[in-house]
């Protein structure tokens, strides 16, 4: 039996439709902010804003325990124009919760007010909401700003909706779960001419072409191929036109992969193919490569605890614990640097609604996923702020 009520599971679903309605970008979430700030003190939970410039963090203490754990959501929207026609569409240009953090924080809150009006534990709760996941400064950003001296949790757990898993069902697993993300930045300079001279010049653009053709060449001809890795070129920028060979090309793009020393490698190749060409087109080339997320990788003890939490309440064959890792990336990454915890997925739909793919314009978080969120979230407390784990 759950043990969100009906009130409490119309209110998530209000709160959800609300910062549905008015998505915030990272570092600008200064309304959703407030409205979760100001739920928690209704609740007379401890509440600290602007931690990493827009972040709540809500402390909730209930007898003499000095166990704690932490409990994150993100909060922050993207630079997408959604294309939904619902009554709770963005009513922003340009901007919408594509990414389901709305659905997240909800759920967060819906688990806050529980534990706060008739929660069974003994302990600390820090409700962490985060800004700016989407481009990996949030979790750095509360850091920065002594999150874990402030708030010191034992332990930190977070929770993403995941289209492709089915409505009611999780994926736990100990390990690496989502891969960094590496950025580089190729700089090609050349000798510009004519388009019909193209003799008189040196030519960055055909540099650049054998460049990226190259640089597939690292994951699938110098890794194992049981190590998951890709690299991408996803921006190639000239200063040319129509009828001139251009002076500068600019390649752009990212990496992914799990480990530190795959990271390594792949910067090393990289860096070598892009001076080897570079020599025998006779152009002058810059490397930049710079690491952005770090990999989320799940403590075994805090995975299994996650996992046993799920399976009294929906059963192990709801659970499946070799799901493989994503290549996507996410800044939790950096907390589980810190702290040991587990980033857990749960099911938004699969086939059925709910489905649609993470940053899309169709997307929308599915309601139905509110009470089984905070459900989760209330157990996992109770389960670890208890009496027998004194």
């Amino acid at each position: 039996m759950t043990a969100i009520t009906a009130p409490l599971r119309d209110d998530m679903r209000s709160w959800r439709h609300d910062f549905h309605r008015h998505p915030e970008l990272g570092f600008e979430e200064h309304r959703t902010a407030k409205q979760v700030a100001d739920l928690l003190q209704q609740w007379d939970i401890d509440v600290h804003t602007e931690v990493g410039g827009t972040g709540v963090v809500g402390v909730l203490t209930r007898g003499r325990s000095e166990r704690t754990v932490g409990l994150r959501a993100d909060m922050d929207a993207l630079a997408i124009s959604e294309q939904n026609t619902f009554d709770h569409r963005s009513c922003h240009d340009g901007k919408m919760h594509a990414c389901g953090h709305d659905g997240h924080t909800a759920m967060l809150l819906g688990a806050a007010c529980h534990l706060a009006t008739s929660g069974n534990f003994d302990g600390t709760v820090y409700f962490i909401f985060q800004p700016a996941e989407e481009h990996g400064r949030g979790a750095l950003a509360m850091l920065d700003d002594g999150l874990f001296e402030r708030f010191p949790a034992q332990s930190v757990y977070a929770m993403h909706n995941f289209p492709p898993i089915p409505l009611g069902r999780f994926a736990i697993r100990a390990g690496p779960v989502m891969a960094c993300e590496d950025n580089f930045e190729i700089t090609l300079k050349g000798v510009g001419s004519h388009a019909a001279m193209p003799h008189m010049g040196v030519d960055p653009l055909v540099c650049g072409a054998e460049i990226v053709i190259a640089l597939q060449t690292v994951v699938a001809r110098t890794m194992n191929p049981s190590e998951n890795a890709v690299v991408s070129v996803t921006e190639f920028i000239t200063d040319g036109t129509r009828n001139v060979l251009p002076e500068e090309v600019t390649l752009r793009g990212d990496t992914r992969s799990f480990l530190p020393e795959i990271q390594d490698h792949i910067e090393s190749k990289m860096r070598r193919i892009v001076e080897g060409v570079c020599a025998a087109h006779g152009i002058k080339g810059e490397f930049h490569y710079s690491h952005e997320f770090a990999s989320t990788i799940n403590t075994e003890h805090e995975a299994q605890i996650a996992y046993e939490v799920a399976q009294k309440m929906i059963g192990a064959a709801n659970i499946d614990i070799n799901y493989p890792p994503a290549m996507a990336s996410e800044d939790f990454s950096f907390m589980l640097q810190r702290k040991p915890g587990c980033y857990i997925l749960i099911g938004n739909g699969g086939d059925g609604p709910g489905g649609c793919g993470l940053h899309n314009p169709g997307f929308d978080f599915n309601d139905d996923n509110l009470t089984i969120g905070a459900d989760y979230w209330v157990r996992l407390v109770e389960s670890q702020l208890t009496n027998e784990n004194l």
